[in-house]
């Protein structure tokens, strides 16, 4: 059996695994879903100060205390950006990384740095009138963006929570070495694509990592958790 470690994305928290980890979990795999520090159930400790590296130490902590080796690494959407500092601070308890419709950046990148010029704008501007200038807010407009299934639109929109302008525009320092010597997957989905990810995709196909594909948005661990726990043990059994 494998042991996983799931990270969110923006604006989530650990409660958006919940129908994978119960479906990884009861085919007896260990499952890890942590909340990053100002996201799901822990947005009250939200600061101007988070950034990328308060992240990065999240689950390098997680690793630490709970003495995780040979380590799955699932990484959805931002926490893609993750990827790098994680695997320099912890590479030798990990066993692979799943970039699950994730940014990728090179050393030296943020995310808006990979993100399209006007997408990074807006989201730059909503900080700046929305956000007292260090945090983009939640939005129904990110449920339409991400493909959220209509039915469930009110379940996602309840939970999202304001995010960190840090974590967008914090360079990702990072020796690739550690990175580049883990088994690397890359899924994709299609239904609809989301062109914020492009660059990304094509950075992992062009760096020839496994690529799969799921038909659904962006929030595919909550639309199809089946498919998304399925794709996930075939990666982790493959290696």
């Amino acid at each position: 059996m494998a042991t996983f470690v799931l990270v969110h994305g923006a604006m989530h928290g650990g409660w958006c695994w919940s129908p994978v980890r119960r479906r990884l979990t009861a085919a007896g795999h260990e499952v890890f879903t942590p909340s990053l520090t100002g996201q799901g159930e822990r947005r009250d400790a939200l600061t101007p100060e988070i950034g990328l590296s308060t992240h990065v130490r999240d689950l390098a902590e997680l690793l630490w205390f709970e003495d995780l080796t040979d380590v799955h690494l699932v990484l959805h959407s931002y926490a893609g950006v993750l990827a790098g500092p994680l695997a320099e601070a912890v590479g030798e308890r990990l066993a692979s990384a799943t970039f699950l419709a994730a940014f990728l950046v090179e050393p030296g990148e943020c995310l808006l740095d990979v993100e399209p010029p006007e997408v990074a704008d807006g989201y730059r501007r909503t900080a700046r009138e929305r956000g007292e200038g260090w945090f983009l807010p939640p939005a129904p407009a990110f449920l339409e963006q991400w493909g959220i299934p209509d039915d469930l639109r009110s379940h996602v929109g309840e939970r999202l929570t304001a995010f960190p302008l840090r974590c967008q525009t914090d360079a990702a320092h990072y020796d690739p070495a550690p990175l580049a010597a883990l088994p690397a997957t890359y899924i994709r989905h299609t239904r609809p694509p989301l062109e914020s990810l492009d660059r990304s995709y094509g950075r992992a196909v062009q760096a020839g990592w496994d690529i799969r594909e799921i038909a659904c948005g962006h929030d595919a661990i909550l639309a199809e958790p089946e498919r998304t726990a399925a794709l996930l043990e075939s990666i982790a059994g493959g290696r």
